[in-house]
């Protein structure tokens, strides 16, 4: 397998890959800040530039580069905002499962739906905010 052909391969896979990011984003299943798109982005910057330097191509070099620089960029700045908003959430965390309490005796048998004895049970998830 000869050089060129490497070459002409990676090529087509930098094509391809930059295609199929942007048509994912214009059809609405990734968002611009994903990392699925940003990388993508990269893989076919990365190929493309390749192809580029080694076929004397400058300025399609210099382009690729920026390009996969601003991709660098964007994956650093997504991740960073968030783990921000991981952070910065206030995360509910569950306390106990589930809660069981028996309706008391002191409530009229009217007001418990009517039900045999023994009492039923009144089930609920408590929740704390995270410190």
């Amino acid at each position: 397998m000869s050089l060129m052909l490497v070459v002409t391969v990676l090529g087509w896979v930098g094509a391809i890959a930059g295609l199929v990011a942007y048509a994912m984003v214009s059809r609405g299943r990734w968002s611009a800040d994903s990392l699925a798109f940003q990388g993508t982005n990269m893989l076919a910057a990365m190929t493309l530039l390749s192809v580029a330097a080694a076929n004397g191509i400058w300025p399609s070099a210099a382009s690729n580069m920026a390009a996969l620089l601003i991709g660098v960029n964007a994956v650093f700045t997504v991740v960073r905002g968030k783990k921000r908003a991981a952070k910065e959430a206030a995360a509910l965390r569950v306390v106990e499962d589930t809660v069981t309490d028996v309706v008391p005796d002191h409530v009229p048998d009217h007001l418990v739906d009517d039900a045999p004895a023994p009492r039923p049970a009144v089930s609920y998830r408590a929740y704390a905010e995270a410190a």
